[in-house]
């Protein structure tokens, strides 16, 4: 098949962009013609810069460029001329074009039907604040052949849109990048988290239960990873490591000096960061967001109420305190439920539902 991702700011490292990333490359080493396009992140011309200065919010700063995921692959991507929307000349003829953002699955609606069979990959349920939740919400409504990457954005497509006929694909993670041997438990008790600004990630959650945990755990240490810098409305603990911007081949080094990492989203699509730390034998304490339901169980992690640091702080203390023994049982069965399921695996069931959108197209 001649198959086109549509992308909507850019090539990054962010989770979302991985997964995409990983699809395009095993299905073009499957043989399939892939392409991948995305507009620029926003720049601001003068007029911008001119309208900002006049409102009192200073001068604008440029976009960094930054690494991506697709540096180091042998995948076509590029950059369309400027920070507008993709259109119909854009991209090439081909047999499948995938949306993956909501404004994407707006562009890929109007396209021509040499463009391909529309479909749209769902990874968040993407009716923020921040943006026009109307329009986001109507993207969902589109007649797209969505897939998407957990159980509860297929429920949601159904009851709250109307669509029966959404696919799940769940992701995997690249053990690859993310691996490590057995090990005993930490010497000194070592809990990680992510360091996220962004409210719905549950980041003052999991600060405020390592907290309550540190009260019962005196010696409980802190590793932090992130992209933001740190905060003072957001502050770490004293003596806490934190490891900004690693390299990607460096971060399962830092999952694999925790006895424990903590998920306390809010809000969440998938959750990569569970795999990433179950991959590196690291069980996972999370909240009932984005897939950490199906994932979290049969021993690999414990599942916590949304909302409660007390009941991480808790899940903490009892991890920590689990003899060797049983904390290496658990760590065991983390890596186990986030390799046995692989990329291949998971490209298997993309391929799959790629070939479905094209054959309801034809029967129609």
């Amino acid at each position: 098949m001649k198959i086109t991702f549509v992308m909507g700011s850019g090539f990054t490292l962010s989770g979302g962009d991985r997964v995409i990333a990983m699809y395009a490359d095993r299905l073009q080493k499957r043989g399939h013609d892939v392409f991948v396009i995305s507009r620029p992140s926003f720049s601001p011309k003068w007029q911008h810069q001119v309208r900002s200065l006049i409102k009192g919010k200073g001068w604008l700063p440029k976009p960094e460029k930054t690494a991506s995921h697709f540096d180091h692959l042998n995948v076509p991507h590029a950059l369309i001329d400027e920070f507008r929307p993709v259109v119909d000349a854009d991209v090439p003829d081909a047999d499948v074009v995938i949306a993956t953002w909501w404004e994407t699955a707006e562009w890929v609606a109007t396209f021509s039907a040499r463009k391909g069979v529309k479909a749209y990959f769902i990874q968040h349920h993407e009716v923020f604040d921040y943006l026009p939740k109307e329009r986001v919400r109507a993207t969902y409504r589109l007649p797209l052949h969505k897939i998407t990457i957990a159980q509860w954005l297929v429920d949601l497509m159904q009851t709250e849109y109307g669509d029966p006929n959404v696919c799940c694909v769940p992701n995997s993670v690249d053990t690859d990048l993310f691996s490590a041997p057995l090990r005993d438990k930490q010497s000194i008790p070592t809990i990680g988290m992510l360091y996220n600004l962004t409210p719905w990630k549950g980041c003052d959650i999991s600060l405020k239960a390592f907290e309550i945990a540190a009260q019962t755990i005196s010696n409980l240490r802190l590793v932090a990873l992130g992209e933001f810098t740190l905060s003072p409305e957001l502050p770490l603990p004293p003596e806490t490591e934190y490891v900004y911007r690693p390299d990607q081949t460096l971060l399962k080094d830092t999952y694999a000096k925790c006895d424990a990492w903590l998920f306390a989203s809010r809000l969440e699509g998938f959750g990569l960061p569970i795999l990433e730390a179950m991959a590196c034998r690291t069980p996972v304490i999370g909240t009932p967001a984005g897939a950490a339901p199906e994932l979290l169980t049969d021993g690999a992690g414990i599942l916590v109420e949304p909302e409660d640091p007390e009941a991480m702080a808790q899940a903490i203390v009892r991890l920590c305190n689990l003899p060797n023994s049983e904390w290496k049982t658990m760590s065991d069965a983390a890596y186990y439920k986030a390799t046995h399921y692989t990329w291949e695996d998971a490209t298997d069931q993309f391929e799959a539902a790629l070939y479905q959108a094209v054959r309801s197209k034809q029967t129609v």
